[in-house]
């Protein structure tokens, strides 16, 4: 089955909503026929001085109160800032007040969230395997099930959570993924896949590596969840927003697996290592030579990547990430009237595609 979702990430910090605004718009979300809401998981984003950055647990809860359909997840947490006990208790916590809607986005992590708080960071791929590991023993876990586990970063002894999901056998989770150990992993592990960033040509190569790694691990994608974090622009003159979305679009882009699946040349003297994982959005000098980089990539690359214009410009864009692999589109709108964009994809890209993927047509 086919989903849509809705993102409440950079884009609304973007905008300076507040949590009324956003509780708003995923009000309308729920009653417009949207299939899940999603929330950033971010200590900050300083390049957006005037914006409010909230716990996403606490913001999921609160949605969940004032909704009655919508999945509710995290876009992502990263497996560092907190213990995966932790982690797992707020997603089983969420998925009981939302009576069975709950759901764990979460990945490795990055250096915006980690680096000026001081937060170890060695090993982060390691990291995030035991989180894994650990999470999904604490699910099963319960008084008379006491779990054990020792790994190199973490350990537990006779431990157990007293609180059973709604969700059997326990919360899906989506894993954000996009080199070969993590998208490895996620074949492993995961429920679902949640990228950013990326491309039709790119979403198709990583489907074929994360397959490969449930066939490898003994396990099918019959109930897989394909989804990717989605750029919409609303605009009658596409030209014009491409103009406004050209540098940030390029920036989201601005991977080494992008190069390597669209044939560009890397750009000579850039680490990309080392930006991911040694640099934040407080060093200055990084910011703006990745930004000058991230401009070599080609328009026609760069626009595939995003739904802008009309509905009848941004419906063909989905359909390519269709045929890449994607059955759950999680939607961030940019751009002025964040709730009219809202409205208006439910109204008229929403009903497109569940009619043409109406089993009874």
């Amino acid at each position: 089955m086919l989903k849509f979702g809705i993102q409440q990430g950079l884009n609304v910090a973007r905008l300076g909503l507040n949590e009324d605004q956003i509780i708003t718009a995923c009000v309308l979300a729920d009653k417009t026929g949207y299939d899940s809401i999603w929330y950033m998981d971010h200590s900050n984003v300083p390049q957006w001085d005037k914006a409010t950055v909230n716990d996403p647990w606490v913001m999921l809860s609160a949605i969940a109160a004032v909704t009655q359909r919508v999945e509710l997840g995290t876009c992502v947490t990263d497996a560092v800032r907190r213990h995966p006990s932790n982690i797992a208790l707020a997603s089983i916590t969420l998925d009981r007040v939302s009576h069975g809607r709950g759901t764990l986005g979460i990945g490795a992590g990055e250096a915006q969230n980690l680096k000026e708080f001081k937060i170890q960071w060695d090993k982060p791929v390691g990291r995030f395997e035991e989180q894994l590991q650990v999470i999904k023993l604490l699910y099963e876990s319960s008084p008379s099930h006491r779990v054990n586990f020792k790994g190199e970063f973490y350990q537990l002894e006779e431990a157990c959570l007293q609180a059973k999901s709604v969700r059997k056998p326990a919360p899906p989770i989506y894993m954000a993924a996009g080199a070969p150990r993590t998208l490895a992993l996620c074949g492993k592990y995961g429920d679902g896949w949640i990228p950013i960033g990326y491309t039709p040509e790119l979403y198709a190569e990583h489907v074929k590596s994360i397959k490969a790694s449930m066939k490898e691990n003994g396990r099918t994608d019959e109930n897989f969840n394909y989804a990717v974090d989605i750029d919409v622009y609303f605009s009658e003159d596409a030209e014009s927003a491409w103009a406004k979305m050209k540098n940030a679009v390029k920036v989201s882009l601005f991977k080494p697996e992008v190069l390597k699946v669209h044939g560009i040349q890397d750009i000579a003297g850039f680490d990309f290592k080392k930006y991911f994982t040694e640099y934040s959005m407080s060093n200055q000098e990084w910011i703006v030579k990745m930004r000058e980089a991230a401009q070599t990539i080609p328009d026609d690359v760069a626009r595939s990547s995003i739904g802008m214009g009309t509905p009848d410009d941004i419906i063909p864009v989905f359909e390519k990430f269709m045929k890449a692999g994607v059955n759950h589109f999680i939607v961030r709108f940019w751009g002025s009237g964040y709730f009219g964009s809202v409205d208006k994809f439910a109204s008229t890209i929403m009903p497109y595609f569940k009619e043409q993927n109406n089993p009874r047509k």
